[in-house]
C-alpha cells in the first residue's frame, strides 16, 4: 500500500434512492472522516451513480469501486503503480473467473461480449468490470458524453485513451445480495447494444432484402408450375405461410426500428441523468 500513502484521497459515496439506513450510516461515518456523498430522490441505477460519482470528482484521478467489497480496494494501489509505470490514462479490472455465479448468467454475458465486440464499433474486454482508475483527462471526456441513457462499458471504451489491465478472481460480496435478476442483465446487455450499435438496423435491411428475393423466386416457380407445366397449386396453404412470414417479419422490423427511435425520443426530452435529493458535495 505504500503507492496510496503518497496521494490524498476524496470519498464520494452516491446513495442510489436506497430505502434502508444507507444513508444514514453515510452520515454516521462522515463524523470519522472527511467524505462526501449525493443522495438520489429515487433509484436511478448504477449508470447514474457512476456519472454522478465521476462528475463530483475534483482530484487528479478518479476510481470508481461497488462498495459490497466484490470489488477489492487493495487493487487500488496495483492499479496506481501500474499507472506511474505505463504512464497509461486509465486501469481497470476484468475478473478471469466468474466463480459464485450463476452458469447461465455466465453464459449471457459471454455471449454479450462475443456479440457487442462482433458488431459495434467498439471492443469490451471479456470479464471486465465498471472498477477502475482513470486520470482527469479521460474522466472530462466520460462527463461531457452527452446522452442520459448511459451505458458506461461502452462508453469508456468509445473515448479511447490508453487502458492497462489487472486480473482478480470474482469475490462474494461482504454483505447485501444483488438486485440484478437474469431479466435486468438482459434488459441492461439490449441497452447497451442498441446504444453502440446500428447492426440491428442492417440486419433488418439485409433480411428484408433476402426474403424478397425468395418470394420473388417462389412466385416465378409457382408462375412455371401453372403455367408451363400444367400443375394446379392450391392457393390457399401458401397463402397462409406468406401471410404469416411477412407478418411476422414486418413485426420484427417495426420492434428492432421502435427500439432506436424509442431511444431517440427519450434522448430529446434531455431529462438530467439523475436528480439529487441531499449532497454535501460544496461544502468546504
Amino acid at each position: 500500500m505504500t503507492y496510496i500513502n503518497d496521494y490524498s484521497f476524496r470519498y464520494i459515496f452516491i446513495d442510489d434512492g436506497s430505502t434502508d439506513d444507507t444513508l444514514a450510516r453515510i452520515k454516521k461515518l462522515r463524523e470519522k472522516t472527511d467524505l462526501r456523498y449525493i443522495s438520489f430522490s429515487r433509484n436511478f441505477g448504477k449508470e447514474a451513480a457512476m456519472y454522478a460519482g465521476l462528475r463530483a470528482s475534483r482530484g487528479d484521478f478518479a476510481v470508481i469501486m461497488d462498495v459490497d467489497l466484490q470489488h477489492p480496494p487493495i487493487l487500488i494501489a496495483e492499479m496506481i503503480h501500474k499507472m506511474e509505470e505505463t504512464g497509461c490514462d486509465s486501469c481497470a479490472a476484468r475478473r478471469v473467473t466468474r466463480k459464485g455465479e450463476p452458469r447461465i448468467r455466465s453464459f449471457f454475458a459471454r455471449a454479450f461480449y462475443k456479440i457487442m465486440n462482433r458488431y459495434s464499433d467498439i471492443e469490451i474486454i471479456d470479464g471486465a468490470v465498471d472498477f477502475r482508475l482513470m486520470n482527469r483527462k479521460m474522466v472530462k471526456a466520460i462527463v461531457s458524453m452527452p446522452e442520459t441513457q448511459r451505458f458506461s462499458k461502452g462508453i469508456f471504451a468509445w473515448v479511447g485513451f490508453e487502458t492497462e489491465w489487472i486480473e482478480f478472481e470474482n469475490v462474494k460480496r461482504v454483505s447485501g445480495e444483488s438486485k440484478w435478476s437474469l431479466w435486468s442483465l438482459i434488459k441492461y446487455a439490449v441497452d447497451g447494444f442498441i446504444d453502440f450499435a446500428a447492426s440491428p438496423l442492417k440486419f433488418v435491411g439485409v433480411f428484408g432484402g433476402i426474403t424478397t428475393v425468395a418470394s420473388g423466386i417462389y412466385l416465378m416457380i409457382e408462375i412455371v408450375k401453372t403455367l408451363i407445366m400444367g400443375k394446379d397449386i392450391p392457393g390457399y396453404a401458401s397463402t397462409i405461410c406468406l401471410i404469416l412470414f411477412f407478418g411476422g417479419l414486418i413485426t420484427a422490423v417495426l420492434s428492432v426500428m421502435g427500439e432506436y427511435i424509442g431511444r431517440m425520443y427519450m434522448e430529446t426530452k434531455r431529462r438530467p441523468v439523475y436528480i439529487e435529493k441531499e449532497s454535501n458535495i460544496d461544502e468546504n
